[in-house]
């Protein structure tokens, strides 16, 4: 006898609490970004044109470097299936890393909009690139976090054979990997749809 198809509520109840809890996040932040891009595109130009706007460098750079960021995260997941733990964790740094290098990259970039005159005590347009790309740094951040947890844990694993062999037999460790995969390319997938916006605005 054939199972009956589960309703949208029922496989939401059969969630992993920490994957209710992730989609619930993504879900609250795709909205504060998708109010916060409205509300950037109602703010008219305000001859900004004038200020001699350039799209900063630095944010271009920023853009290429949370790409290739994209493809080292993309690795976990395998390093995890061949039970290659060393490989999973000099992913997982290098990912982080690069998130570092994200960042520092957009602060470099909010220095380059102030040297064109955008600030926040300027025009309105300009000071949303400056929250957008906030809010943005912000979420990326709880992610770098958790990317460092995760490799201390790793780490102190890979010293000991039976807990190793514990975490790799463990269901729950594959799917901590697979949300960290997810959130890692919503945010990937957020900066881009921004930079694409910034591009085309402005």
């Amino acid at each position: 006898m054939e199972k009956a198809e589960q309703t949208w509520f029922q496989k939401i109840e059969n969630m992993h609490p920490y994957q209710t809890l992730m989609y619930l996040g993504m879900f609250g932040s795709g909205l504060i970004f998708l109010f916060m891009t409205i509300a950037f595109l109602s703010t008219g130009n305000n001859n900004i044109d004038s200020l001699g706007f350039k799209m900063p460098k630095s944010f271009i750079l920023s853009t290429f470097v949370i790409l290739v960021s994209g493809y080292t995260v993309s690795k976990m997941l395998s390093f995890f299936l061949k039970e290659s733990i060393k490989d999973l964790r000099r992913t997982l740094m290098l990912t982080f890393w690069l998130g570092v290098a994200f960042c520092v990259l957009q602060v470099i970039g909010w220095k380059e909009l102030g040297a064109m005159g955008i600030d926040f005590s300027g025009l309105p347009k300009g000071s949303f690139l400056y929250v957008l790309s906030g809010i943005h740094i912000f979420h990326l951040g709880g992610a770098m976090i958790f990317a460092l947890i995760m490799t201390l844990q790793y780490h102190k694993k890979e010293k000991d054979e039976i807990q190793e062999i514990i975490m790799l037999t463990n269901p729950f460790e594959k799917m901590r990997i697979k949300l960290f995969t997810l959130y890692w390319y919503f945010m990937d997938l957020i900066w881009l749809v921004l930079f694409m916006i910034f591009v085309l605005t402005f």
